[in-house]
């Protein structure tokens, strides 16, 4: 029996000032069904965390993640996620959503809130309670000049 947790990379995806993320398929089975979260996912093998990230992202949105900047490793019980930060170049409409139920581009606010309304779900959602950490952590970092409030 394995008991150390698997090992995740994950991005934060930032664009105009707000972040991308996607809603997670409401299906048991799977960490924070229907709630928002950030993309990525299990690395595979002798992976490195970069290429993981490249890797999920490509699968999950078809975007092409290009010189992700290391951020933080968050380790707990369930995971040890790798997480790095990339700004998003295109428009949300040219990307091709593989995976989960809905995706957005989340204001600070809703961060913050941890709550975010889906066109899809028709009704408010709640964030995955690690991402909305990841995401505060990262506002307050300053990395990317994203006001917190």
């Amino acid at each position: 029996m394995n008991l150390t947790p698997p090992l995740v990379a994950m991005a934060i995806l930032y664009r105009e000032g707000k972040f991308l993320m996607q809603l997670r398929d409401d299906v048991p089975g799977i960490l924070y069904p229907g709630h928002w979260g950030l993309f990525g996912g299990h690395l595979e093998g002798d992976e490195t965390p970069e290429a993981g990230l490249v890797r999920e992202v490509q699968e999950e949105i078809n975007y092409l993640v290009s010189q992700p900047q290391k951020f933080r490793c968050y380790a707990d019980s369930r995971a040890v996620r790798y997480i790095f930060h990339v700004p998003l170049t295109v428009e949300i409409q040219a990307l091709e959503q593989m995976e989960g139920w809905d995706l957005d581009l989340l204001p600070s606010q809703a961060i913050m809130s941890g709550v975010y309304y889906s066109d899809k779900a028709q009704e408010e959602r709640p964030l995955g309670d690690i991402h909305q950490r990841i995401l505060l952590d990262f506002m307050a970092s300053g990395l990317v000049g994203i006001e917190p409030f």
